[in-house]
């Protein structure tokens, strides 16, 4: 407000209308109250017993300033099915507003979670005005009553009958004061807060003097005065029972299993004990005044003799934990920026890259079909030369992996390198790639939903041991030379036409993530290779690539009557093209094809009858040919070159480049039609004569449209005519058909250059920094982890982890479908499953506490299994039995073992055994710790001020801990 105007200006008009800052204040919460219908006769059911833990609590916050001082205004109230107001109103005026009923309301004393003035009132809703900023406070007396008479008077004016509290002194202390106004009655909450505790306060007959003298009653025989107490014991002492899980040790893992962690196996469970205290609530919930003696000198409270007991249990703050830890160890990997060569000596590589480097050494060495002798065949072999050139750069013994660790792994990840025969070698391959559980375990099929591997495949199980050398191997040297080995053994099994183990045979998955794709691009590669080769031995008649016009007939007969070669469409062609170029550059000189397409078509079919049929796979059963009426053949065709999702991205982006003009759409059916020109000069070749209904009734029957009519001589004949496409004039068919020459699939140029790919895919292995792989391959070990998740909670069967798992695996195939998803998006899958990890460890701990395999007896075990998973999933759990049910029992060990540690001396042992009923009480008392929290409720009725005054509620809450005392009273008067 403005400073006073001096008083000597005689002619000063003051005017009265304006509103003050607190005139303005009062209004703004009237105006708050108003809006949440916060006005008139609060109306509702009695609360029912533990509805403050079950039922579901909100608020509704508002802003209001006091001049420029901000206060935030908070509704906080119990949601209830709406009463029918209507039966309220017959209560008639004189009834006394809810929230004072509630203050003698029994049911929900000590509720585990709920804001503190619900503790310390028992009320089901109350609106807080509080500093809006986190460090202003209200600390002086005069501001603390100018709020308290605000709030007075906003609940007269507005006949709310709902308490309204303010939060004064600093926020950590909690001290809030408040009032609640109903028709002629009111009451003041009040608080007092004090860090130490004057003894006479300590014990429940001094708390009741207070109480009683703060009513000052006018009636002499004082009304009974109701109690509910609770003490609570925090056991921190689990001692004997120390937690048993040490970290696995992987150089012992060479010679198997150890230490809980299987080879290829993802390790989980907490390194340390992930619950760190047990809280005992022992509660008397309603005693009547004089039945118990609790003073200075003696106390009958004995938490054995409680009528009601509860616990709960306090989690370690974020538990190391095995699984958690591997899955952040290898995030980390995904930020390093080295590459492999950087992290392992860049000479490493120099003599081997001069090798990879010169293209034509590696051609002419493929050309050569020398067998491999089997000697080696031997893992240490298969790691050849690499290592004796990087141990000539590098001391002996700084490679980051030893020997063992490392043969170990590699015989893991390639068994058929241990028989030494080369012909198992090649049933191995083959066996080990078909044995997939069935597809409808749907814990298989998660490879599609993460885009990881499956789960029994090279990738997968590399992704594993990658995990694991990086947590116990050197971080991200091992990782690099692990990697290096993984691209020299890929290397050498190209080289010597050696198929990879653990890969599904066929196309690459697109399901699964790019670098399986990439293994298993290669794994065709080295099929191809090897058919080729095998088809070059078995035909050795001495043939020069230049007699691929007619004279080799006799070999496409020799691939068409084979039965072998039946399954392997044409992999054995025995000339093929050298050449570096893709197949639609060849054909993209169109003119040239064009020439030979129109020769050929004038030439006609009186021509291509005189050809030899080549490269016949089987007649074809049912069709014959059109014109010369013989059978039609089935032709032995190149097989579509499988891709990879990246090759496949590129070829729409140069099919896309390629844009709209007459010329580019050429281009693009040339390109797309590659498949097809390759199968109709197969068919060619196979079916002399024939002509393009042919082709298309064997090859797309659809568009062979047959319908009976009638000929001249009225008899019912069946015509075949090509469907309405095949007839647009310049189709990309017709203009195949024309340009393709009868050239058997084994003289085509390649569809799929098996030498060019795989060097392709070699290339992108060898170039491949730990980074990218840690991020090729964290989708397959968030798959692992979430297998290794389910398989633990399977053996402990607790619900809310089901549910978590449920989440994590939608979350994580939402965010793993995409190329490169984001990092925070990975963090959160990483933390769900981390959170899981620790909810089962506790599941562990406790049952391990509370002795749940021990138990004999079947219906108690189950009871206590029960009570277990109860612990993990509510706040706070009741113990069925108090202190004398089966898991009262073992609480109360466990508290009397914890003190026994404290160490008893034996004279008071000796008292404890022969002593008065006192003195054995107090020893009881002396097999639990001093509670650490003493709470004390007490509730009366009385007519204030005066005798003949209407009953009203009177409460008082007290709470005692180490650290601090606090009274909290509700007067009514």
């Amino acid at each position: 407000a403005l400073s006073p105007q001096p008083e000597s200006e005689v002619f000063e008009i003051t005017d009265f209308t304006t509103a003050s800052e607190w005139e303005r204040f009062i209004s703004k919460i009237e105006e708050v109250l108003n809006d949440w219908k916060l006005i008139g006769i609060s109306s509702g059911k009695p609360l029912e017993k533990g509805i403050f833990t079950t039922g579901t609590w909100e608020e509704k916050s508002d802003e209001i300033s006091f001049a420029d001082f901000k206060f935030s205004v908070t509704h906080h109230y119990l949601v209830q099915e709406p009463s029918d107001k209507d039966g309220k109103e017959e209560l008639g005026e004189d009834a006394l507003p809810l929230p004072m009923q509630d203050l003698l309301c029994m049911n929900n004393d000590f509720p585990p979670r709920a804001h503190c003035l619900v503790r310390w009132y028992g009320l089901r809703e109350f609106v807080v005005i509080a500093p809006a900023a986190n460090n202003d406070a209200v600390v002086s007396e005069s501001k603390c009553n100018l709020l308290l008479s605000s709030i007075s008077i906003a609940l007269g004016n507005t006949g709310c009958q709902v308490p309204l509290f303010v939060q004064i002194h600093h926020k950590w202390r909690r001290m809030y004061v408040g009032e609640c106004q109903g028709p002629g009655v009111r009451t003041d909450f009040e608080m007092v807060h004090l860090r130490k505790v004057p003894s006479q306060y300590t014990h429940l007959s001094g708390l009741l003097d207070i109480f009683r003298t703060k009513i000052g009653c006018p009636l002499t025989p004082l009304p009974p005065v109701s109690m509910a107490i609770r003490l609570t014991f925090v056991l921190q002492d689990w001692q004997q029972y120390f937690w048993p899980q040490q970290p696995p040790d992987i150089d012992a893992l060479v010679g198997g299993e150890v230490g809980g962690l299987e080879f290829g196996k993802l390790p989980f469970g907490a390194c340390e004990d992930p619950i760190s205290e047990l809280h005992l609530a022992t509660t008397w919930p309603h005693l009547a005044e004089g039945i118990i003696v609790d003073n200075d000198v003696y106390s009958d409270l004995d938490p054995l003799q409680a009528p009601q007991w509860s616990v709960r249990v306090r989690k370690a703050d974020n538990p190391q934990c095995l699984l958690g830890d591997f899955l952040t160890e290898f995030f980390k990997l995904c930020r390093r920026k080295e590459s492999t060569d950087e992290i392992l000596g860049r000479s490493a590589f120099d003599e081997e890259g001069k090798e990879v480097a010169d293209i034509t050494h590696a051609l002419s060495k493929l050309t050569e079909p020398a067998p491999v002798p089997i000697p080696k065949l031997s893992v240490t072999n298969m790691v050849h030369s690499a290592k004796k050139k990087i141990r000539k750069h590098r001391g002996v013994d700084e490679s980051p992996l030893n020997n063992d660790v490392l043969n170990t792994i590699l015989l893991f990840l390639f068994p058929d390198a241990a028989d030494k025969l080369a012909d198992v070698f090649e049933n191995r391959a083959s066996t080990s790639a078909g044995n997939n559980p069935p597809p409808e375990n749907e814990d298989y099929n998660l490879f599609s939903q993460f885009k990881s591997a499956p789960s029994d495949s090279l990738t997968y199980k590399l992704a594993l041991c990658l995990c694991m050398i990086n947590f116990y191997h050197g971080g991200v040297k091992g990782v690099a030379h692990l990697w290096q080995e993984f691209v020299l053994e890929m290397r050498y099994r190209w080289e010597n036409n050696y198929l990879i183990p653990g890969l599904a045979n066929g196309s690459p998955d697109l399901r699964c993530c790019l670098l399986h794709q990439k293994l298993q691009m290669l794994n065709c590669c080295i099929e191809r290779k090897k058919a080729r080769d095998e088809g070059k031995r078995g035909s050795m008649s001495d043939r020069s690539p230049g007699g691929a016009s007619g004279d080799g007939a006799k070999g496409g007969d020799h691939s068409g009557d084979n039965p072998d070669k039946e399954k392997e469409f044409g992999k054995s062609w025995e000339s093929w093209s050298d050449s570096e170029e893709e197949f639609f550059e060849c054909l993209s000189d169109t003119e040239d094809l064009k020439g030979n397409g129109q020769e050929n078509g004038k030439k006609g079919a009186k021509e291509s009858v005189n050809l030899k049929p080549e490269g016949r796979l089987h007649p074809h059963g049912k069709l014959m040919l059109l014109h010369p009426g013989e059978p039609l053949y089935v032709p032995i065709t190149q097989e579509p070159a499988p891709m990879t999702e990246d090759l496949l991205e590129e070829q729409s982006e140069v099919l896309a480049k390629l844009g709209t003009s007459a010329e580019g759409a050429h281009l693009r059916a040339r390109m797309q039609s590659a498949c097809l020109l390759s199968d109709m000069e197969s068919f060619k070749a196979a079916n002399p004569g024939c002509c393009l209904e042919d082709f298309v009734r064997w090859y797309s029957p659809r568009d062979y449209i047959e319908e009976e009519v009638v000929d001249e001589k009225g008899n019912k004949v069946i015509r075949g005519e090509l469907s309405a496409r095949m007839k647009i004039p310049s189709n990309m068919w017709v203009e195949a058909w024309e340009t393709a020459k009868p050239v058997p699939a084994r003289r085509q140029k390649r569809l799929f250059d098996d030498t060019r790919e795989a060097e392709k895919v070699l290339h992108y292995l060898a170039v491949q920094k730990p980074a990218d792989l840690a991020r090729h391959l964290l989708p397959c070990i968030i798959h692992a982890a979430v297998l290794k998740v389910k398989e633990e909670e399977a053996l402990e069967d607790i619900s809310s982890v089901k549910k978590i798992i449920k989440q994590i695996i939608s979350h994580s195939s939402k965010v793993l479908r995409f190329p490169s998803p984001e990092d925070k998006k990975l963090e959160e899958i990483i933390a769900q499953i981390m959170s899981v990890e620790a909810i089962i460890a506790r599941a562990r701990s406790l049952k391990a506490k509370f002795g749940v395999e021990k138990c004999e007896n079947e219906e108690e075990k189950e009871d206590l299994q029960r009570f277990v998973n109860s612990l993990l999933e509510q706040p706070e759990v009741s113990v069925v039995g108090a202190g004398r049910g089966p898991a009262g029992s073992i609480i109360h060990k466990l508290f009397v073992n914890a003190q026994r540690v404290a160490a008893v001396p034996p004279l008071e042992e000796e008292l404890r055994r022969s002593g008065s009923q006192e003195e054995r009480r107090q020893g009881v008392q002396s097999e639990f710790p001093p509670p650490t929290g003493r709470e004390v409720i007490l509730r009366t009725s009385v007519p204030r001020p005066a005798p003949y005054s209407k009953a009203l509620p009177q409460r008082m809450y007290s709470v005692l801990t180490r650290e601090d005392f606090r009274l909290a009273g509700a007067f009514s008067a």
